[in-house]
């Protein structure tokens, strides 16, 4: 509920710190004393359309401020909403600001943040109801009918809804698989063609290192036979007066073993002039082999060179490296079964589809069924109430009808449209005079009368209704004393589950309040300004009194009826 209410220059309010509570209160004094203003604040706190107009004279800025206390589970959209924004301070307690300023920027807030003027909207028609001279009231939204009809019944839909939720899955699914035949023929195609290529290569992981080191032997061949052949040569052959690397290492060797023989100390070095001489002979032995293998061959070169180009070309095409040219095959592998099979799941989920329309129509008839019935006595005890507030010729109407679409569930032969809540679409109608036909809720005119209407079907809706705080303006507009005093009570009974605040005029219907506040206008040093007090015992009496006409004993005394008959019994 609104505990806190705090505006700055706005309008004739200079500064205006008011402390609200639980239950019944109203607001009352002179016309133009400001009281409708107070609503117009709560309204710019809730959202509403700011004008730098609402400023007082010679003020830069307007402030409204709004402080709600919640108990444990109100308000749990709201708080949802908040936590999702990372908003939620505290769980008990929501803080709307709004500022205005005459040069046209203005700052929305929550809990202490900025934030868009969409968001606290949305926040505010969670937390508060106004009926006034705007619409911001939640009955003249038709999207809140069908919620509040279910409320009122205490309809169940959690069977329709897990069926709702799979058909919607089922529906997406089916729809990314619905592409054209020569779409999915063409992507068939494309894919066997590019597995088919790869497949045809018979590519080896590590093969391309290998290729190039084959390649660059192959291409210099002859240049690297005759390197070779001279390091064989310089090993074993004798040219001219030149010995070879073997026979000077041999006479080296020889004159080291006959050291040795004589000096044991050298037998070290005799053994390692041995072994060099075996490596020089392996050596050779190895060149020698080279030397047959690496023979020039034009034809292997060609086929060595046409598979690299191969290679590089399916690189270029499918990934930079034969690893990644193989997984490129197998992710289409995949992706081609999954088109082969695409048609057989296709039908499959066609088949479940119509399993869960059959279903869905069931479920939405029985819902359909119970609203119907639950509608005609809506209706039945709206009409008993409007009646009491002398509205005996009003008629009130819950239309219940069903949209036609191609895609929708089958009932009696012919489609019709489904969505989260069921089948129906409903909107309430007022017929307010007699002889007037029934309209929509949201097209009937403002005004004291349709307060009464809203103030009726709140009545009745009252454990229907989630939102906290409840405020009426003009309710009292066209009636007279014996009305006020049944508009009173029933305000009094719908502030038992709610926080109702009402702006009135009518003794009658401020008498039943649990608070009431007086709003008075004056001037100060030429400018006039709202002040706001609350009233209790005899002070409350007088204004009861001059409310009546004036302040005269029988006036008094006519107030004091009023308090005593308004009060709690025992």
């Amino acid at each position: 509920m609104l505990t806190q209410l705090r505006i700055v220059d706005f309008a004739i309010i200079e500064k205006l710190e008011l402390n609200l509570g639980p239950g019944f209160t109203v607001l009352t004094g002179e016309t133009g004393a400001g009281k409708s203003i107070i609503i117009d604040a709560v309204e710019l706190l809730l959202g509403g359309r700011a004008e730098a107009t609402m400023l007082r004279q010679g003020a830069e800025l307007a402030l409204v401020e709004g402080v709600f206390e919640m108990e444990a589970g109100e308000s749990a959209e709201a708080h949802a909403l908040l936590q999702e924004q990372q908003l939620d301070d505290d769980p008990r307690v929501i803080v709307l600001a709004r500022e205005i300023r005459r040069e046209g920027r203005n700052l929305c807030r929550i809990n202490g943040r900025v934030v868009s003027l969409n968001l606290l909207r949305t926040i505010g028609e969670w937390l508060v109801d106004v009926h006034g001279q705007s619409d911001h009231l939640s009955l003249l939204r038709v999207t809140e009918h069908l919620p509040l009809l279910d409320r009122f019944a205490h309809t169940d839909l959690d069977d329709y809804s897990k069926t709702y939720r799979r058909i919607t899955k089922v529906r997406n699914e089916r729809d990314k698989l619905e592409i054209t035949e020569r779409e999915f023929a063409r992507r068939e195609d494309l894919l066997r063609y590019q597995i088919d290529e790869i497949d045809a290569a018979q590519l080896r992981p590590g093969e391309v290192p290998e290729l190039e080191t084959e390649r660059d032997r192959l291409a210099n061949a002859e240049k690297l036979a005759g390197l070779a052949l001279n390091a064989r040569g310089a090993l074993k052959d004798t040219v001219g007066d030149r010995a070879s690397a073997e026979e000077r290492l041999g006479e080296a060797t020889g004159a080291l073993i006959s050291l040795a023989e004589i000096d044991a100390g050298m037998k070290g070095l005799s053994q390692r002039a041995q072994g060099l001489a075996e490596e020089i002979n392996q050596l050779a032995s190895e060149l020698r082999v080279y030397l047959e293998e690496i023979r020039p061959d034009p034809i292997r070169l060609d086929e060595v060179e046409a598979r690299l180009s191969l290679i590089h070309d399916l690189q270029r095409k499918y990934g930079d490296d034969v690893e990644a040219i193989l997984q490129y095959s197998a992710q289409a592998g995949e992706e081609l079964e999954s088109i082969v099979h695409a048609e057989e799941h296709l039908e499959a989920l066609k088949a479940e589809e119509q399993e869960l329309l059959i279903g869905l129509a069931m479920l939405g008839d029985q819902l359909s069924q119970a609203r119907r019935d639950s509608a005609r006595e809506l209706s039945a005890e709206i009409a008993d109430h409007l009646a009491a507030l002398s509205m005996e010729g009003a008629q009130f109407a819950i239309e219940i009808k069903r949209k036609e679409a191609p895609d929708g569930v089958l009932i009696e032969g012919v489609r019709v449209a489904f969505g989260p809540r069921g089948l129906d679409q409903v909107e309430f109608l007022v017929a307010p005079n007699p002889g007037e036909g029934l309209k929509p809720l949201a097209k009937v005119a403002s005004g004291g009368e349709t307060s009464r209407l809203m103030l009726g079907l709140k009545s009745v809706l009252a454990s229907a209704d989630h939102r906290p705080t409840l405020i009426f303006d003009e309710i009292d507009q066209g009636i007279g004393g014996r009305i006020g005093n049944v508009v009173g009570s029933k305000l009094k009974e719908l502030a038992q589950g709610h926080q109702v605040l009402c702006v009135t005029h009518l003794p009658q219907l401020a008498a039943h309040a649990d608070r009431h506040y007086q709003v008075e206008k004056h001037v100060e040093h030429g400018r006039t300004l709202a002040r706001v007090s609350r009233l209790e015992h005899e002070a409350r009496r007088d204004e009861l009194a001059e409310m009546l006409g004036d302040l005269s004993e029988a006036n008094r005394k006519s107030a004091e009826a009023l308090l005593e008959a308004s009060a709690p019994i025992g």
